[in-house]
């Protein structure tokens, strides 16, 4: 089961953390540990709308809900998964993001968020020549490799061809391949110093000298164009896998091809025949998208191939099968406000994040104060030896606490030592780049120590001080804890027991039958007329396929054949089919007419284990969950406060 779904589901359990716990507000206890009245009552009013059973949006039937969430919460507490080291990593990763959202950094993100969208309005199509050089790099090295790229710009300005420059003189690894060019690109998709200066560079010009962390580059801009618009289109898709329907697929989306040049509607179409069933009941429509927004190049091809609205594409051939694309809509381009969210959330997340950190760390240390003490660097330098630049320092000798003298102190309260910053070094170098500079390392690794604890540090009194940021925290700590207990306590058993499934299986035959089923030849047409005469070539006892080919020809489609066994209710059938050995009478729908001709009516009856396993899998795995609630149940103890439940229930239900 998808971790990240998983708990999104168990949200709707989550609880509230809160500092003071008054025995009044004591709702419950789980092996004397309590378990406050508000605490359900947030949940309660939060999830009350999603409840589907009604007998659950009782204060009593939820109740019963909410204890089973707590009661795998205690398992999984007793089942030590909270020490965990991939629970832990999980969580930290969590926290860490969910603190950008309250960390100062609106200001800068937002600055930031505006320049890249005016930035995503435009694409840039550009060369670039690199000297490669990393920060950790030697001065005199770093000093080498500018004075390179220099003297290669010097001769690109004089009117030097930039082609051959590149050629003669890039480092950039596979140069013979990509020849420099970088193609058409907008904001985000280069690191932000390289999108920064070819942003600055007008067209058929050479950029200054820019640094990244792979060197120092010059930039060639060939040409700059708007972006492509948004637009919506709507398609039928008949995908790849249709001969197990009883069709080739290439064949069914030309006869719907055909059916459309003969004026057949294309809503209607997408209704009855198109495999995407979430677009097919909209009448084929997609949502909007730009260029590099799918995951079909060939897809976005030919929609963006279509000129004006109303346009439809030839039969096209993706990825996920065969399309008839139709042009919708083409869109102005969205304002800042619809784009905002995403927006801040890519600064975020990419390489514009350390100007924002930047000014975070700058904000934190105003808001509880920061007092910086000794100097790491001398004594580092000569405390760790240079192994440290292979990453195999090994944090032997512990720092004597005469000289573990110290750093930096946070709010007046939090003090960090030399030896703080050894710990730090030694679990950092094994998740370094390779340094060649010792003092280069040792500065970086101290901007980001600093960083960390500062960053911790604030997080921690969020804990404390923001009752929103510790009740979404706290959802997600129960909520990972949840999701491994139960992987180990019953989705991972459950999934491994085939004996127990079969066994369930056995035991529960009843739940696994066939509805009646019909052994069918199932002709459509849009055409009224055409029914009469597959009715008269049925009458005839002519087969399906044999109906098909005397009506259809290369220039026109008149009838379409699915053929298979299908279950009473199945989608291929109509809607209100009459089910008897024989031919059917015409069914119409959508514009869509049809007829059946039954060759077989299977009785109900019986399916095998193998007809049922995804199904049985998944009543099993309720059944081992079932039986595990129970053990929790005798388990762990469970108090209600029957005065605390009685307040909640005149507040809650009044």
């Amino acid at each position: 089961m998808n971790r990240t779904i998983t708990l999104v589901l168990l949200a709707g359990f989550m609880v509230t953390s809160t500092i003071a716990q008054k025995k009044k507000d004591i709702l419950l206890t789980i092996n004397d540990k309590p378990v406050l009245a508000s605490e359900f009552k947030r949940v309660y009013e939060k999830n009350l709308d999603l409840v589907q059973d009604e007998s659950q949006k009782t204060v009593d039937g939820y109740m019963q809900l909410f204890i089973d969430y707590k009661l795998k919460v205690a398992e999984a507490y007793e089942q030590k998964f909270h020490e965990a080291e991939q629970y832990k990593k999980d969580f930290n990763k969590y926290m860490e993001q969910l603190s950008r959202n309250y960390i100062y950094e609106d200001k800068v993100t937002s600055e930031l968020a505006r320049e890249a969208y005016e930035r995503t309005k435009e694409e840039i199509n550009a060369s670039h020549i690199l000297i490669m050089t990393g920060y950790d790099a030697l001065p005199q090295d770093t000093l080498a490799a500018y004075n390179k790229i220099l003297k290669i710009r010097e001769r690109a300005m004089t009117g030097e061809d930039f082609a051959t420059l590149v050629k003669e003189t890039s480092q950039e690894p596979n140069i013979e391949k990509t020849k420099g060019n970088l193609g058409y690109f907008s904001a985000f998709a280069l690191v932000y110093p390289f999108e920064s200066m070819a942003f600055a560079t007008p067209e058929d010009s050479i950029s200054d000298i820019v640094r990244t962390q792979y060197g120092y580059h010059i930039i060639k801009v060939h040409d700059r164009r708007p972006k492509a618009q948004e637009i919506t289109v709507s398609h039928i898709m008949i995908a790849a896998r249709g001969e197990e329907k009883g069709y080739n697929p290439r064949v069914r989306i030309n006869e719907i091809y055909a059916l459309l040049k003969q004026g057949d509607s294309f809503e209607n179409l997408a209704k009855q025949f198109s495999d995407d069933k979430n677009s097919g009941k909209n009448g084929g429509k997609l949502k909007p998208f730009s260029k590099g927004d799918l995951r079909s190049e060939k897809f976005e091809e030919a929609a963006y191939a279509l000129a004006n609205p109303g346009d439809i594409s030839e039969p096209v051939l993706s990825e996920f099968g065969w399309h008839i694309i139709r042009l919708e809509e083409k869109h102005p381009f969205p304002t800042y406000e619809e784009k905002r969210e995403m927006l801040e959330r890519r600064v975020k997340e990419g390489s514009r994040s350390k100007i924002v950190t930047s000014a975070v760390i700058k904000k934190i240390k105003e808001k509880f104060g920061f007092a910086k003490h000794d100097s790491y660097l001398p004594f580092f330098n000569e405390f760790i030896g240079d192994e440290v630049l292979e990453r195999n320092w090994k944090n032997t000798d512990s720092i004597p606490p005469l000289e573990n003298k110290r750093l930096f102190t946070i709010g007046g309260e939090r003090t960090l030592y030399l030896n703080d910053f050894a710990d730090y070094i030694y679990t950092r170098q094994f998740r370094s780049q390779k340094y060649n500079n010792k003092i280069r390392l040792l500065t970086e690794f101290y901007d980001e120590f600093e960083s960390v604890e500062l960053k911790k540090y604030f997080r921690e009194r969020l804990e404390k001080e923001n009752e929103e940021y510790a009740a979404i925290l706290n959802e997600y700590r129960d909520g990972l804890l949840i999701y491994d207990v139960m992987g180990k306590n019953v989705w991972r058993k459950a999934k491994k027991d085939t004996v127990g499934q079969q066994k369930y299986f056995e035991s529960n035959r009843n739940k696994y039958q066939w509805k009646q089923r019909v052994d069918s030849e199932i002709l459509s047409s849009t055409k009224l007329e055409v029914m009469e005469e597959i009715k008269q070539l049925l009458g005839e006892g002519k087969s399906g396929e044999e109906i098909k080919n005397e009506l259809n020809s290369e220039e026109e489609v008149n009838v379409l054949l699915t053929e298979g066994i299908y279950e009473v209710g199945h989608r291929q059938l109509p809607a209100d089919f009459e089910v008897k050995p024989g031919i059917s009478k015409v069914y119409s729908e959508n514009n869509t007419h049809t007829i059946v001709r039954v060759k077989e009516v299977i009785p109900p009856g019986p399916k095998s284990f193998e007809d049922v396993k995804g199904k049985v899998q998944s009543d099993y795995q309720d059944f081992v969950e079932a039986a595990w609630m129970e053990e929790l149940k005798s388990k762990h103890k469970v108090e209600i406060n029957q005065k605390t439940l009685k307040r909640l229930k005149k507040e809650l239900q009044s």
